[in-house]
């Protein structure tokens, strides 16, 4: 079977050995017309299937970061603002739909069907909505030019070589009692987005700002946001460290920002920011800016494994916005991993009524019963989890240690080898291994 796409941009030698390795072995192997070049480009995934694994991942990844904000008005003006854009892309047909998550962490990312998520956190470094056109114009870029697609096909051939390992992760919203620390500590899980390279970033910039003018923005909207990162990227760790792991920064992309709005989208420089439309509508938002800085300010202190001082911070937020499902969460998480179990699943239990459509706290509040040994309650949590958001290995391998601890073994080593059948390594797979092993299910 021949090898398709002669001379494909960002194959390495080694991927390219690969693939005719394959070819001559008979596994098909594809390329694509990148929508926005017009240049052939490496693709095993097509459309449906990039739309498959949006609709498959994209949830888990938003409700990681807290679900979407339950200030409708706020949730309703960035899906506009996204959609208002849509039509001037390359790929105007695709399933495209917005998200402001209630994560505190500045970013923003895109999943391969057209799912776009920003944080609470970055909204609040914007100053106007032009801005906002351009973080999302830059995230449709992402999509339109097929970057997510194309870094997963490369994942996808490699793990082929090394013996057809799924490229599919789940998040991992919580973890066994022996490693909390270092997973419910983090800014943001960020484990199912992608990584892009530093061309990436400047066609997905050149493309955010094409599409915002073309859409009725000012060109400045652009350079305001570039700005704002090139700063940030300089100055602010911690909350953009997630932020500029996938998005690399440098000011150059900040320099072409201004080149491009002095010299060839100059005929739009009159055309508006809507700062004051911008200003109303994220209104509710910044009323709590200062709590949301003594979260990320905890966030970073958890990170350093700081959890007396995380405590503190996430207490004072609290005070100011005592319904605040992602600071009921994060206190939670800080709880867990000081081993106050009690207090872990009260403020878990405040999560699940403050926002009962959003399952993380589930996840969370089972976690808690599991370590209190309330193992029926527990696993009611986890089948709710695992009914709202399905797809996550992890709920089953959890479900498995609520059964053992309420004596039904024979569920309980189907929970651990259906959890084994998609996780192979860390520490809950072994745990799942050796007791089946103990039970007589391995030899």
């Amino acid at each position: 079977m021949r090898v398709c796409c002669r001379g494909i941009n960002g194959v390495s030698r080694r991927e390219f050995l690969i693939m005719t390795s394959m070819a001559a072995t008979g596994l098909a192997l594809g390329c694509a017309t990148n929508p926005v070049t017009g240049k052939s480009q490496f693709m095993i995934m097509d459309e449906k299937q990039e739309i498959a694994v949006d609709r498959k991942q994209s949830p888990h990844q938003f409700s990681a970061d807290y679900g979407n904000t339950q200030d409708q008005r706020l949730q309703n003006y960035v899906q506009t603002a996204g959609k208002r854009l849509t039509a001037k892309t390359h790929r105007g047909h695709m399933p495209y739909n917005f998200h402001c998550v209630n994560a505190n962490y500045v970013n923003a990312y895109a999943f391969p069907g057209g799912s776009i998520a920003c944080t609470r956190g970055i909204l609040l470094e914007l100053d106007n909505e032009a801005e906002l056109a351009a973080l999302l114009g830059h995230e449709l870029g992402h999509v339109n030019a097929r970057h997510t697609a194309e870094i997963m096909s490369k994942a996808q051939l490699a793990n082929m070589a090394v013996g057809g390992l799924t490229i599919l992760t789940s998040v991992a919203v919580g973890s066994s009692a022996g490693s909390l620390a270092g997973q419910l500590g983090q800014l943001g899980s960020g484990a199912l987005l992608a990584t892009y390279s530093r061309d990436n970033e400047r066609q997905a910039d050149s493309l955010g700002m094409e599409y915002m003018t073309r859409s009725g923005y000012g060109p400045q909207g652009m350079v305001g946001l570039m700005e704002m990162l090139n700063s940030m990227n300089q100055h602010k760790a911690g909350v953009t460290d997630l932020l500029f792991a996938t998005h690399p920064m440098s000011s150059e992309r900040y320099q072409t920002s201004v080149r491009q709005a002095t010299d060839e989208y100059r005929q739009y420089d009159g055309q508006p920011l809507y700062r004051e439309r911008y200003m109303d509508s994220t209104a509710g938002l910044r009323r709590i800016k200062d709590s949301i800085k003594k979260m990320q300010d905890g966030e970073e202190a958890m990170r350093k494994e700081q959890y007396s001082q995380a405590e503190g911070l996430f207490k004072q937020a609290l005070k100011d916005v005592p319904n605040d499902y992602t600071g009921l969460l994060l206190m939670a998480k800080c709880q867990l991993v000081q081993e106050k179990d009690i207090e872990a699943e009260r403020y878990a239990e405040r999560a699940k009524q403050v926002y009962p459509e959003e399952p993380q706290a589930y996840h969370i509040s089972g976690i808690t019963k599991i370590r209190k040994k309330k193992y029926d309650a527990a696993y009611e949590d986890f089948s709710i989890y695992a009914r709202r958001l399905p797809g996550n290995p992890n709920t089953v391998f959890f479900k498995g240690l609520a059964l053992e601890g309420m004596q039904k073994i024979e569920p309980a080593a189907q929970a651990y080898n259906t959890y084994l059948s998609e996780v192979q390594q860390g520490k809950q797979a072994q745990y799942a291994y050796q007791r089946l092993k103990e039970w007589g299910y391995i030899r």
